[in-house]
C-alpha cells in the first residue's frame, strides 16, 4: 500500500459547516507495489483476446488503439426540457478517479453493480495506467521529473486488465473522462501551481497515453478501445481538486462541456465558470458531528482515520455505517428538498477493509429505484442541463440547500 501521507490536504472552505478539509486523491498505486486491494441492459464488453473486425468493427484511429465504433451504445433517451411545474429528476453521479484494476477486482464489480441498477457512471481515467511502467520515461510531467508519478505505474498485467475494463465500461454506457496523469499534490510540482499551458501539455500526454497505447506497449493482441476519446473527452476532475482555475481555459479550448474539480461544493443547482458547468464535489451531512464531509471515500477515511488507510479494524462497521449514512443524508436531503444534482466521487481502493466500497454500494443500491432518480454519468446530466431553458435552471439555483420550493413544485415555476 502506497503512503497516502504525503498528499495535500485542502481546505474545504465552507465556512462554519466546513468538512474537515481534503482533497480527492488518486485511484491506484502502483501494481509493483503490490497493492491491496446507464445504462440499463448493458452487455459486457470483451476485453483481451486477439482483434478480429467481428468484435471490433469501427475505423481504427492512429495506430490502432482505438476504434470509432460510431455512437455509443446503452444511452438514456433523448432529454427533454421540463414541462412548466414539472418536479425535476433527482439525478446522482457516482464518478471513480484513476479508473485503474489492479487485480483487487472492484473495477468489475462496480461494473456489475451499474447494470443491476440501471446506472450510468463517470471513470476519470488516469493517463498513465495506460502506460507502461517501462515506458515511463514517455512522460514528461509538467514542473517533475521525466517519468515522476505519484500514484506510480501498474503492471504489465494490470495495464491490460485496466484496457478490458475501459473497454467494457464504455460498451456499458459509462463515460470515460481523465484524472490526468501523475497526480502531483505537493511542493512546487503540485498542480496547483501549473499554468494552462501546463495543463494544456498535460491533458495532450494523457490523450496520447490512451489513443497511443499499443505503440508503447507493443501489444497487438488486445481489442482496441471503441471510442474515438479525442471526441469522447469532454470533462475531468484534478488531483486533489487542486488548480481549476488554470485548467479551465484549456478545458474551453478544447470544448470541454464540465468540470468537477471545484473543491467545497454545496447541495444547489449548478452554475457555469468560464462557460464550463462547474459540477463539485458537495458538502453532505456527516452523521455524529457538527460539521459537513465532501462526498468522496477518501474524505470519509481523513476523518475517520486520520489518513490511515488500515486503522483499527474494530471500528470499521461504524465507520462503514457512517459514511453510508453520510451519502444517504446528503442524498435524502436533495431529494426531499431542491432536487440538486448529488455527485459521489470514489476510488477503487480497501482503504480500511474495503468499507468504503461497500458503503458506497449499499448507498447505490438504496437510492436506485425511487420515483424521479436518475444514475447517470456527468456528460449525461449535462446533456440534460444543456437542453433546459435557462430561465428555469436560474429559477431552480435561487433554492437554497435543503430548501424545499414554496408551495410545492408547480408554484414555484409559475412564480417565475
Amino acid at each position: 500500500m502506497r503512503d497516502i501521507s504525503r498528499r495535500g490536504l485542502l481546505g474545504a472552505g465552507l465556512g462554519a459547516a466546513a468538512a474537515v478539509g481534503v482533497a480527492g486523491c488518486g485511484s491506484n498505486s502502483s501494481g509493483r507495489n503490490g497493492h491491496n486491494d446507464s445504462v440499463k441492459g448493458g452487455d459486457p464488453g470483451q476485453g483481451g483476446g486477439k482483434p478480429s473486425p467481428s468484435k471490433t468493427p469501427g475505423r481504427p484511429i492512429g495506430d490502432g488503439s482505438t476504434v470509432d465504433t460510431g455512437k455509443q451504445p446503452h444511452q438514456p433517451a433523448r432529454p427533454v426540457p421540463l414541462e412548466p411545474g414539472q418536479t425535476p429528476p433527482q439525478f446522482v453521479v457516482f464518478s471513480w478517479d484513476g479508473a485503474g484494476e489492479v487485480g483487487n477486482g472492484l473495477f468489475p464489480r462496480f461494473l456489475e453493480l451499474a447494470r443491476n441498477h440501471g446506472a450510468g457512471m463517470t471513470f476519470f481515467l488516469s493517463g498513465v495506467y495506460l502506460l507502461p511502467e517501462s515506458k515511463k520515461s514517455l512522460y514528461r510531467p509538467p514542473n517533475n521529473k521525466i517519468g515522476a508519478s505519484d500514484i506510480g505505474y501498474l503492471t504489465d498485467g494490470h495495464v491490460k486488465d485496466t484496457l478490458k475494463y475501459i473497454r467494457q465500461a464504455w460498451l456499458d454506457g459509462h463515460e470515460i473522462g481523465t484524472h490526468f496523469n501523475g497526480h502531483f499534490c505537493g511542493g512546487s510540482g503540485s498542480v496547483g501551481n501549473w499554468s494552462t499551458a501546463d495543463w494544456e501539455n498535460e491533458i495532450d500526454q494523457a490523450v496520447k497515453f490512451v489513443t497511443e497505447w499499443r505503440t508503447n506497449s507493443g501489444w497487438h493482441d488486445i481489442d482496441p478501445l471503441p471510442f474515438d476519446y479525442r471526441r469522447e473527452l469532454v470533462g475531468a476532475r484534478t488531483p486533489c481538486l487542486l488548480g481549476q482555475e488554470k485548467l479551465l481555459p484549456a478545458a474551453k479550448r478544447l470544448g470541454w462541456r464540465y468540470d468537477a474539480s471545484s473543491p467545497g461544493g454545496r447541495q444547489m443547482w449548478p452554475d457555469k465558470k468560464q462557460g464550463i458547468w462547474d459540477l463539485p464535489l458537495q458538502a453532505v451531512p456527516f452523521p455524529g458531528h457538527s460539521f459537513e464531509v465532501l462526498s468522496m471515500d477518501y474524505n470519509m477515511l481523513a476523518n475517520q482515520s486520520k489518513n490511515s488507510t488500515n486503522g483499527m479494524p474494530s471500528r470499521y462497521p461504524g465507520w462503514k455505517k457512517q459514511a453510508t449514512d453520510a451519502y444517504l443524508a446528503g442524498f435524502n436531503r436533495a431529494y426531499e428538498s431542491n432536487r440538486a444534482p448529488f455527485f459521489i466521487g470514489n476510488h477503487f481502493e480497501q482503504w480500511n477493509g474495503g468499507i468504503y466500497m461497500d458503503a458506497v454500494e449499499e448507498a447505490l443500491k438504496r437510492m436506485a429505484g425511487k420515483k424521479d432518480v436518475r444514475l447517470v454519468s456527468f456528460r449525461q446530466f449535462c446533456d440534460w442541463l444543456d437542453v433546459q431553458d435557462p430561465r428555469v435552471l436560474a429559477k431552480l439555483r435561487t433554492l437554497e440547500v435543503g430548501q424545499a420550493p414554496a408551495g410545492g413544485w408547480n408554484a414555484f415555476f409559475k412564480a417565475a
